[in-house]
């Protein structure tokens, strides 16, 4: 071999690249660390999908209480029919029918009813507010409701009570002259039946008859005191 020729043997350098054993260290090494991550990922994803869900189901009862909340505020001291004695006002602990102005862009002007009530369908117990068209009726006529919305679900249950002005609480309220002065509304768990924090009370706007506006002593004529024998409750002018 000539000089030159062993120069060049010397001067030539292998071509780079990877050799087998390189490779197999990488791919074991990304191995572990894809197992690693999947470990982690399989721990912290369901945390973060069970905190998601109490987030939504905080927002839908706190969207449910606003509705229950105006709704029972403006609650409307109006009998069914000329001849009633007292106004339309059933209250129970799971349920209260009561009239209020209609509500919506599309809804006509004048009265509607309503009702909330617990029902029970596929997915458990929940709190539904109905509607319907206010009409006069008889006295024990039967409303049929439309328009169901469900306003609270499982596990949240929604209880009712109800205080005069003797502010002292009752399970219900029917067949009153006037409307009750508070509404409490009560949110448990349906799981152990805590009282949540959330729960509130609601003061009626109304709750006197319309003909109490013209009486001379509008206080008399809430309390349904009458006048004594002989004088007569004049209008207001």
């Amino acid at each position: 071999m000539t000089r030159a020729g062993e120069r060049l043997h010397r001067t030539r350098r292998p071509e780079a690249g990877f050799t087998l054993l390189e490779v197999l260290l990488a791919t074991l090494l990304m191995t572990v660390i894809l197992a690693a991550l999947a470990t982690v990922t399989a721990q912290w994803l369901p945390n973060w999908n069970r905190g998601i869900a109490r987030v939504q189901r905080a927002e839908r009862l706190a969207t449910g209480l606003d509705r229950i909340v105006a709704d029972l505020s403006v609650a409307e001291q109006m009998t069914v029919n000329g001849d009633a004695k007292a106004p339309l006002f059933d209250g129970a602990e799971l349920s209260v029918t009561f009239l209020r102005t209609a509500l919506g862009p599309s809804a006509r002007p004048g009265l509607e009813f309503i009702r909330l009530i617990e029902k029970a369908d596929a997915q458990g117990l929940a709190l539904v507010r109905e509607r319907a068209p206010f009409q006069p009726m008889p006295t024990d006529g039967q409303i049929r409701f439309l328009d169901q919305v469900v306003l609270i679900r499982a596990p949240f249950r929604v209880s009712f009570a109800y205080a005069g002005p003797d502010r002292i609480w009752q399970p219900t309220w029917q067949g009153q002259t006037q409307l009750p002065d508070r509404i409490r509304i009560t949110v448990r768990d349906g799981a152990n039946g805590q009282v949540l924090a959330v729960s509130a009370a609601v003061l009626p706007h109304i709750n006197a008859p319309a003909e109490c506006a013209r009486a001379k002593n509008p206080m008399t004529c809430v309390a349904g005191v009458k006048p004594p024998k002989g004088q007569k409750e004049e209008p207001q002018l």
